[in-house]
């Protein structure tokens, strides 16, 4: 299954290839990159733990016990 890269992050990195490395706009858009793709790996960790909570309660129902071990 692949992953695909969000639109904003990929414009992102295509800007940041045109600026010299250690320029000021570099340095900039670094962390505006930084914080893109933090926010994008939180929002994948909190889908993948909503979907194993869902397929636990999921197993939970078809074996017949809605106790929490």
């Amino acid at each position: 299954m692949a992953e695909n890269i969000p639109d904003n992050i990929i414009k992102i990195q295509k800007k940041l290839a045109t600026f010299e490395k250690n320029s000021r706009n570099y340095k900039k858009y670094t962390k505006i990159l930084a914080k893109h793709i933090k926010r994008f790996n939180m929002k994948k960790r909190v889908n993948s733990h909503i979907k194993t909570i869902e397929n636990i309660e999921k197993i939970h129902k078809e074996n017949g016990s809605d106790k929490d071990s």
